[in-house]
């Protein structure tokens, strides 16, 4: 998922200047978690020095057109919007150990009040995840997927059921064992109100795809068990109105990548845009044979009943909304699906705009040398975002020698590579599908200057953030690549042929490490390039000067949509 979510997705999901990077290995003598209750019972006060961080997101209105829509289908967007509030306040309790009500009602400063509503808790989600309000630790690694004194060795030695689970959280047993206990338990008041909402839902569906989805969801989160729903949902070809909802991506989990956060979006299909999109996911399979690695790394063949389509996203909620927000997703994560059918790729057209207005645009002005800003383009900011959506599904997501999936052989980095290697492939893709002429609009730099003002943005979502950290490894790589340089006055230009072949070598290094399941090769590259380097460190002070927002917040729900 594309954060630019992005993820992305995603998002998840990104811390300026003087961001320091989280190495996320704890030793065994470490505690992996902390407890984050406030040190004393007085109220929370704001950092010093941090007054500043409170407007780096531009309010925006996300509203859509929905003239074109029955009153069925308006009043099923009414009950989506009230089952995502549900995973909105489900993931306030993954994320933070209090509750949310009276957290927040310490807080007197509305615009404190706010960031941390924003940032769901007390830490800076675009910043390394500091803690913005005095009397609270550090962020746990593990949020509330696990024990706060659980240390990642004790977890490794210790024997389970559903020790890797994606939908169960950690505990311990009244003997002081670790155990664990599915989410349909622990949170099951919350789970069968949205279940209920969800099938009361499907009643008002025009599409019967989409009602059938909408009750097998329902049962999914009773169970536990998505891959069904997961199914059906790649199987919806023709419904205008989507939900992504549930327990879906696992960057919150920053201790193993195992546990899976809930999260929501409510969307309307662009249908114009989204007959521009149909024509690329069918270039997946020779795509995936061209990949410039070796051929054990490209074995897989992925699925080729995959689609691409532009929406309006009109509800965010849960994981979705804390922090940088996702402008792409694509989904499902899980790896079987993925092998049988591919994936679904939802471009958040609205959503990308406002971004790219309130922020690329900007960066342009303040870090791009003037003769190559023009290539600062709309399409190439949403082409390029889409294509790491797409490249999402090239590559490989089973290791080679028996490590099992790449996401378990790599674990707290496993999204990080795996973002950084979407970007590297999207970029890829865009080369290949010009010089077949499947692209017809634009030029090769459009979608390199594109992407190289997008680095700057996305860097900003901090080390903290899996596309922030991926984003950390590029640039230093492409800079060490020659792939682009920056001038006396702090201005970058792109390098064409020095990118194009740091595109295939970086390329080549994360299908290589994924293949092979090489954590300990992954942690080295994060160490090693992972890291704001002196001219990067100047170049996002100087967006902090400028007030450019880091990224945007919604003012979003039935009212501004004008439903009931």
């Amino acid at each position: 998922m594309n954060l630019h979510s992005t993820t992305n997705n995603k998002s998840n999901k990104a811390k300026l200047s003087k961001l320091a990077v989280v190495v996320l290995i704890a030793t065994s003598a470490l505690s992996a978690c902390s407890d984050n209750t406030a040190k004393s019972e007085q109220a929370p006060t704001l950092v010093e020095n941090h007054e500043n961080r409170l407007d780096i997101y531009k309010t925006v209105t996300l509203s859509a057109d929905l003239n074109h829509l029955s009153d069925n289908q308006k009043q099923m967007l009414s009950l989506l919007i009230d089952a995502s509030k549900i995973m909105d306040d489900l993931f306030w309790k993954q994320a933070f150990n209090q509750d949310k009500t009276a957290f927040l009602a310490k807080l007197s400063d509305p615009k404190v009040k706010a960031f941390a509503e924003i940032n769901y808790g007390p830490w800076d989600r675009l910043d390394g995840d500091k803690a913005f309000l005095t009397g609270f630790d550090a962020k746990s690694h593990g949020a509330q997927f696990y024990p706060a004194d659980m240390t990642k060795a004790e977890f490794e030695q210790a024997n389970f059921a559903d020790k890797q689970g994606l939908y169960s959280i950690v505990e311990r047993d009244a003997n002081g064992k670790l155990t664990s206990t599915a989410y349909s338990e622990i949170y099951t008041d919350e789970i069968n109100r949205a279940a209920a909402i969800l099938e009361k839902a499907a009643g008002f569906a025009d599409n019967q795809e989409f009602a059938n989805y909408l009750k097998m969801r329902a049962n999914a989160l009773r169970a536990d068990d998505y891959q069904a729903s997961d199914f059906a949902w790649m199987d919806m070809k023709t419904n205008p109105i989507d939900v992504v909802i549930g327990p879906i991506e696992t960057y919150e989990d920053q201790l193993f990548g195992y546990r899976a956060a809930f999260e929501s979006y409510v969307l309307v299909k662009d249908l114009s845009w989204s007959e521009r999109l149909a024509k690329y996911a069918a270039f997946l399979p020779e795509l995936q044979r061209d990949l410039p690695v070796a051929k054990k790394y490209k074995q897989e063949t992925p699925g080729s009943d995959a689609d691409l389509n532009a929406y309006d996203v009109i509800y965010y909620a849960g994981h979705s909304n804390a922090g940088g927000k996702t402008i792409a997703i694509n989904l499902p994560n899980d790896e079987e699906v993925q092998l049988a059918k591919g994936t679904r790729r939802l471009q958040l057209k609205n959503a990308m705009r406002a971004k790219f207005d309130a922020i690329m645009l900007p960066i342009a002005e303040q870090l791009i040398v003037p003769e190559q800003r023009k290539h600062v383009t709309f399409n190439g900011f949403f082409a390029n975002t889409m294509f790491h959506e797409v490249a999402h599904g090239l590559g490989i997501k089973n290791t080679i020698n028996d490590q099992g999936t790449v996401r378990q052989a790599l674990r707290e980095h496993a999204s990080a590579l795996e973002e950084g290697k979407a970007d590297v492939l999207g970029l890829y893709m865009v080369k290949q599908l010009l010089a077949k002429g499947a692209i017809t609009e634009g030029t090769l730099e459009d979608y390199y200057v594109t992407f190289m003002a997008g680095i700057f943005r996305s860097v900003r979502f901090g080390a903290s953030s899996a596309h922030g950290k991926a984003n950390m490894v590029r640039f230093n790589y492409f800079q060490e690549q020659g792939a682009f340089s920056r001038d006396e006055q702090g201005l970058y230009s792109v390098n064409m042929e020095k990118m194009t072949q740091a595109v295939d070598s970086l390329s080549e290094l994360i299908l290589t490490l994924q293949g092979n399941g090489d954590y300990a090769g992954v942690d080295q590259l994060v160490k090693e390039k992972g890291l704001i380097k002196e001219d990067l460190a100047k170049s996002l002070a100087k967006l902090e000067a400028a007030n450019i927002p880091v990224d945007i917040v919604f003012e979003q729900g039935k009212q501004v949509l004008g439903l009931k």
